[in-house]
C-alpha cells in the first residue's frame, strides 16, 4: 500500500512524508524500546486525544523510557496538526516515543535519551456495516510477568501480527486470541464483546492486554444507554455460541464480526448501537 498523506512532528518542527529518525545504534532499532498510541481525527473531531495522550506517556514510563511532554501540549500538538490536511481529512493520529541510546548496559534504554514524535496520516476508517471474520489463534497472550502488557509497545505487536498472518493463511481477516489459561483476551488488534440474551459481555482485564480507551468509552456509552455490560472471564465456547459478536478499538472504533470459524454471523442490533452511540458522543465536543 503506498504512504498516505503524513506530517510529523519531532525536534520542535513538521516534516512532510515519512522522515528517518533511527540509526542502526538507536537503541530502539534494536532493542523495541519504544511506545505510541492511537486516535483518530475523523468528520472534524478528535475523540478522547487526551487519554491517547496520557496513556502513552504512562507508556513511555512503564517501558523504562521518560516521557517529555505534558498530555495537553499533545493534543494542542494533534489539533495543529490536523490542520495542515483538507477539511475533510480522515486521520490516524500517533504519539510515540523511543530510546535513542543505551542505559548501564546495551540492553537498558537511557531514559534521558528517549525522543517524542507525533505523526498523523491519512487512513480512512472501515464504512458502517462492514465485519471482520475471526479464527481462534494457536497463538496467546502474554502476561505482565513475561512481557509489558502495561504498556501500549511496539515490542508486542509482533506476536498479533503473527496471529493475523496465520489467520489470514486459513481465509480469515483477524484472530481472536487467549489468554494463557485459555480464556479470551482480545483479538489481534481489538478489544472484544459478544452478545447473549440481551447482556454484553466482554473480557474482564487480567493484565494480559490493554483496557482500551475506545473499549472503555464503549461500556460507559452502552451502560447510559439502559444496557447491561459484565466484564467477566470468557471461553473461546462462550464467543461461538453468543447472539453478536463486535468489536471496539481505535483504528474502526467498532465493527461487528461476521464469522467466527465455522460459524457465520450477522451485524446485530447491539452491534449497531454501539457505533451510533461512539459517534454521537464524538460530535459532542469528546475531544
Amino acid at each position: 500500500m503506498p504512504p498516505t498523506e503524513t506530517w510529523t512532528f519531532v525536534d520542535g518542527q513538521w516534516l512532510s512524508g515519512n522522515p528517518s529518525l533511527m540509526g542502526p545504534r538507536s537503541h530502539a532499532f534494536w532493542q523495541s524500546s519504544s511506545v505510541f498510541d492511537g486516535a483518530r481525527f475523523f468528520e472534524g473531531v478528535m475523540p478522547d486525544m487526551k487519554l491517547h495522550a496520557e496513556r502513552v506517556n504512562r507508556s513511555a514510563a512503564a517501558l523504562g523510557l521518560q516521557a517529555t511532554m505534558e498530555a495537553d501540549a499533545i493534543v494542542e500538538l494533534a489539533r495543529e496538526g490536523a490542520k495542515r490536511f483538507g477539511p475533510d481529512a480522515t486521520l490516524y493520529v500517533r504519539p510515540m516515543y523511543w530510546a535513542e541510546s543505551d542505559g548501564p548496559n546495551s540492553i537498558v534504554p537511557d531514559a534521558a535519551s528517549t525522543r517524542f514524535c507525533l505523526c498523523l496520516y491519512e487512513a480512512p476508517l472501515p464504512p458502517a456495516g462492514a465485519g471482520m471474520r475471526l479464527t481462534v489463534s494457536p497463538f496467546r497472550r502474554p502476561t505482565r510477568e513475561t512481557m509489558p502488557t502495561d504498556a501500549k509497545a511496539g515490542c508486542l505487536y509482533p506476536n498479533g501480527a503473527r496471529a493475523i498472518q496465520e489467520a489470514r493463511s486459513r481465509g480469515f481477516d483477524n484472530a481472536l486470541m487467549l489468554d494463557m489459561v485459555g480464556n479470551v483476551a482480545e483479538t489481534a488488534t481489538t478489544n472484544i464483546f459478544m452478545v447473549k440474551d440481551g447482556v454484553v459481555m466482554t473480557p474482564v482485564p487480567n493484565g494480559t492486554f490493554l483496557n482500551g480507551i475506545t473499549r472503555q468509552r464503549m461500556i460507559a456509552l452502552l451502560r447510559a444507554s439502559g444496557m447491561t455490560v459484565v466484564e467477566t472471564a470468557l471461553r473461546a465456547a462462550d464467543f461461538a455460541s453468543a447472539d453478536e459478536v463486535f468489536t471496539s478499538g481505535n483504528f474502526a472504533k467498532t465493527m461487528a464480526v461476521v464469522a467466527l470459524d465455522d460459524r457465520d454471523l450477522q451485524p446485530g442490533p447491539t452491534a449497531r448501537r454501539a457505533r451510533e452511540l461512539y459517534w454521537d458522543y464524538a460530535h459532542a465536543g469528546s475531544a
